[in-house]
């Protein structure tokens, strides 16, 4: 069944992976800082649905978000050596404005990229490397604390106890979505960490699919695919959005290359 959503940050890598497998499933409205050319608009959506702010604009949020049943929300800073004074203005108080945007305007549920860098610093010295190979049982399965790598991981974690407040406080259902390693065609070459947290292209339009249909409370998951070796458990993401991945980075040579090529 067809949802209204409302997708921040549509112009990145994360948005477009959703938009090209999905974009005829939902009816979408748009939002990104940067005016998005018409190749990265899905068939069906012109100008009229996309909203040019930034997120912290909390007026435009409010506007973009009215009518929507669904918001995902994935827009700000991404880089993981983001100063503080961005990670704040973009990631934290944006965060802050969409959920207080998506009470307002009667949203039901809000999907939130949340980041493997607000788990970070569980990848200590001790356990690596061998906690990226398919022989270690090590799992984070999404009920740990934060431990938070760079500041661009205390501000997912920031978000996510945003998304808990506004859960508690304005029943709205929020699903944080701890995302691994997304690249297209194949894993990360030659990087086992990456490897060990890749999320396909794929695997991540579905996943977000799942968010906008299943029904939760507030729930915090992985998002990674299939892979045999992986230190993020997706247990409960099949659990809490019948999550189903169909792609393993077991499938590709640490380079990258399809084991079955000839």
């Amino acid at each position: 069944m067809a949802r209204s959503v409302l997708l921040t940050g549509a112009g990145g890598r994360v948005g477009q992976a959703i938009l090209r497998d999905l974009g005829e499933a939902h009816d979408w409205r748009l939002l990104d800082r940067e005016p998005l050319p018409r190749g990265k608009l899905p068939d069906g959506i012109d100008n009229s649905d996309v909203y040019v702010a930034d997120v912290s604009n909390k007026q435009a949020v409010k506007e973009a978000a009215r009518g929507c049943e669904v918001i995902i929300h994935l827009a700000g800073d991404p880089r993981p050596n983001a100063p503080w004074e961005s990670v704040l203005r973009n990631n934290i108080d944006g965060t802050q404005s969409v959920l207080r945007a998506a009470v307002s305007a009667g949203v039901e549920k809000v999907a939130f990229a949340s980041s493997n860098h607000a788990v970070g610093n569980y990848e200590t010295e001790a356990k690596k490397p061998e906690m990226y190979r398919t022989h270690d049982e090590f799992r984070l399965d999404g009920t740990e604390l934060p431990r938070p790598s760079n500041l661009y991981g205390v501000s997912k974690a920031a978000g996510e106890s945003l998304g808990r407040y506004y859960h508690d406080e304005h029943d709205l259902s929020v699903v944080c979505v701890r995302i691994g390693n997304l690249t297209e065609g194949h894993p990360p070459r030659n990087y086992e960490r990456g490897q060990a947290m890749w999320l396909s292209f794929g695997d991540c339009a579905h996943l977000f699919d799942c968010c906008v249909t299943a029904d939760y409370d507030f729930e915090i998951v992985y998002g990674i695919s299939d892979n045999d070796r992986k230190y993020y458990s997706i247990e409960g993401t099949r659990q809490v959005l019948d999550y189903n991945p169909q792609d393993n980075s077991a499938d590709y040579h640490l380079d990258g290359t399809p084991k079955d090529e000839a």
